[in-house]
């Protein structure tokens, strides 16, 4: 029996099994094969096309259009992977809207991009459908790499250095591999299972083992892998969470918006999740959007994304932004957390409203409360844990060139690397060039 949405406090439960599943289907439901055609009719397949340019990995965006127009998903999807190995989990959360498909020529005439995002998942699935892998390892090398992570950027590394014909083990510190593409995306992103489905897939390049619960700094050290393998490749995410400076942080209600996430992606059971009546989520960006939404799904009645400034300054795109608010989650912008109120647990929380001159952000004194039972800090990951002797640029790992750092033999990519963006494709790409390197000085 469902409790319904204005059940107080912190409960499961508030939806029935048919409205959560309801919920959490697709985002956005493959395409049929004539819909494919349809959206790969639009492609002015440019020269010098601009969606190749904005994609981190570079993929032959008119050539796969091409392809699919022509009846050859199979061939389309090769195209794909062969530049990004995930690009059946980018197709489903790549921002494409400001990638790709706000380059799109069509988006500057008309305001309606071709679809590439929805053809690519079209080609990459009709690949993975078919159970074959499209790639084959080359001779052995005798050479053995560790990887440290197995999120996307780790992946795409091991996969590619696999190809080239040198062994892999990837050392993954959760219980499943996958990072955040498992443990942090919005379920609605990413539906049945698919980051272990893809994950599985990858795997049949052979080469690679996986040893999971294998954490570095506990079970096992840098110094340990230099000595043992050939090359490290560092790809070791952003585990520690910003500090949240308001009073009363420390009551029961207010966690980690990863967290959150990471318990919805790993339930059997959503009516089993807890969520508030009423949710608050600190934060502008995707994490703020996505837990927002996901409280929402769950059957939380008032959602709030409070952000410290404008909207246009959200890490968030527009259409993120525009899919909260198509679920009735408010945006409260120019605010920041003073105080969260309650006895013991969180019961409202207080906001002071900001202003920025000369690009610095000050409060202005004057201030609001939001009834909040529960608090979602999305305010940004931090590197924990980072080895001893790592050059840090701010706080992640510096590197040079395809992911190089300062120490010899160890290269780094991901979330936890300086430079680029935190983004699944971001990741693939530097993940793949790091193995590129790491090939080129173990063969010379």
């Amino acid at each position: 029996m469902a409790q319904g949405q204005m059940a107080p406090g912190i409960v499961s439960g508030r939806l029935s099994s048919d409205e959560l599943t309801s919920n959490f289907t697709d985002l956005h439901p493959p395409l049929a094969s004539h819909e494919a055609a349809v959206a790969a009719d639009r492609c002015y397949f440019c020269y010098d096309a601009p969606c190749v340019t904005a994609c981190p990995t570079d993929i032959d965006i008119p050539l796969f259009i091409r392809q699919i127009q022509a009846g050859q998903p199979q061939a389309a999807g090769q195209t794909i992977l062969e530049q990004n190995i995930l690009g059946g989990m980018c197709a489903r959360v790549c921002p494409t809207e400001t990638l790709c498909e706000e380059a799109c020529v069509r988006e500057t005439a008309e305001g309606k991009p071709v679809e590439i995002g929805r053809l690519q998942r079209y080609a990459t699935d009709d690949v993975m459908a078919s159970g074959a892998h499209p790639f084959e390892r080359a001779a052995p090398t005798g050479k053995t790499i560790a990887v440290v992570g197995a999120g996307p950027a780790g992946l795409a590394c091991a996969h590619r250095l696999a190809m080239l014909g040198h062994d892999v083990v990837i050392h993954e510190g959760k219980p499943k591999p996958g990072g955040l593409n498992e443990y942090g995306i919005a379920a609605y992103k990413s539906t049945n299972d698919f980051a272990q489905a893809e994950v599985d897939w990858l795997l049949k390049i052979g080469g690679i083992a996986i040893e999971t619960d294998s954490v570095l700094g506990e079970t096992i050290s840098l110094e340990g892998l230099q000595q043992n393998y050939d090359a490290v490749f560092l790809s070791i995410g952003l585990a520690g969470v910003n500090a949240l400076r308001a009073d009363g942080v420390d009551k029961d209600g207010v966690r980690p918006a990863v967290d959150f996430i990471s318990d919805v992606r790993q339930a059997s059971d959503l009516a089993d999740l807890p969520v508030g009546r009423n949710v608050v989520v600190i934060g502008g960006g995707m994490t703020a959007v996505d837990a927002a939404v996901k409280s929402k799904l769950l059957g939380a009645e008032h959602v709030t994304i409070a952000y410290r400034r404008g909207r246009d300054a959200m890490g968030a795109s527009r259409y993120e932004q525009d899919l909260a608010a198509s679920h009735g989650v408010r945006i409260l912008c120019n605010v920041q957390p003073v105080a969260i109120h309650g006895n013991g647990a969180a019961a409202e929380i207080e906001l002071e409203y900001t202003a920025s001159h000369d690009g610095r952000l000050t409060g202005t004194g004057e201030t609001v409360r939001v009834p909040a039972d529960q608090v979602f800090k999305a305010i940004g990951q931090t590197l924990d844990g980072a080895p001893e002797g790592l050059t840090l640029d701010g706080n992640k790992i510096a590197v040079t060139g395809a992911g190089r750092t300062s120490i010899t033999g160890v290269w780094a990519g991901g979330d936890c690397a300086a430079g680029g963006e935190d983004l699944t494709v971001t990741a693939v790409a530097e993940g793949r060039d790091a193995a590129m390197d790491i090939h080129a000085s173990l063969s010379t």
